[in-house]
């Protein structure tokens, strides 16, 4: 089993959460961000207020993930599954939709806190590594 990690997963892992910490050591080697969410981590590491520490912190992530591209068959999927929320009447944010479907497209299981988010994406695998 792999995972697609989302943003705020990959924030606690940069702050040390032990619990999503251990995760990283226990499923090394099927770890995977999206380009997407890289680019949020860089807004976080990049802006006016924050450390130098931030992009170090960001650098050893990057040593434990490895980083998928958004092309066109994960805009075909995000399509797809767009579409299917429309005629349904539902809805996600659309970054957090754009993950989902490379998540799909891989087969993988999306990890986040925010579950919310990803909820009204059907057949989502989804995991909370910060729920109690």
């Amino acid at each position: 089993m792999s995972f697609l990690l989302d943003t705020d997963i990959c924030s606690a892992s940069m702050k040390s959460v032990t619990r999503v910490y251990n995760r990283f050591i226990q499923y090394s080697g099927r770890l995977y961000i999206s380009t997407v969410t890289l680019g949020e981590l860089y807004v976080w590491a990049l802006r006016s207020r924050g450390s130098a520490k931030r992009t170090e912190l960001l650098s050893k992530l990057l040593n434990d993930v490895q980083v998928l591209p958004i092309d066109m068959d994960v805009a075909q999927k995000f399509g797809e599954v767009r579409a299917w929320q429309l005629d349904h009447g539902l809805g996600s944010p659309e970054l957090d939709l754009l993950n989902g479907a490379l998540a799909l497209l891989h087969n993988f299981t999306m990890v986040t806190h925010n579950q919310q988010d990803y909820q009204n994406i059907p057949n989502l695998n989804l995991i909370d590594w910060l729920a109690p």
